[in-house]
């Protein structure tokens, strides 16, 4: 039964690659797609340099596919480790104690 409230949760708030490369493709120059996935830093960025004048928003559009894998990953396993389905994992820290 967990399981199934954690695949609904789950499917709420998973993102659609086609939805992303649509607003990459009608957006994208000021960061559309960005603010689709989450990344607001990065959107700030776009928004205000026009997209790096065209070359940063060129570049991300093969690399859309990649982030929404990435972010879905991402949102996967914080809903299945609410439902303790999963262990939480560990923030890395870049240090070696």
């Amino acid at each position: 039964m967990r399981v199934l409230r954690a695949e609904a949760e789950f499917d709420s708030v998973r993102k659609d690659a086609r939805v992303a490369y649509a607003l990459w493709a009608v957006v994208g120059l000021i960061g559309g797609h960005r603010f689709y996935l989450g990344d607001t830093g990065r959107s700030i960025a776009m928004l205000f340099t026009l997209g790096g004048l065209g070359v940063w928003t060129l570049i991300d559009g093969l690399f859309v596919g990649r982030r929404v894998r990435a972010v879905n990953r991402e949102r996967r396993a914080a809903v299945m480790s609410r439902y303790g389905l999963i262990e939480p994992s560990a923030p890395v820290t870049g240090r070696a104690d």
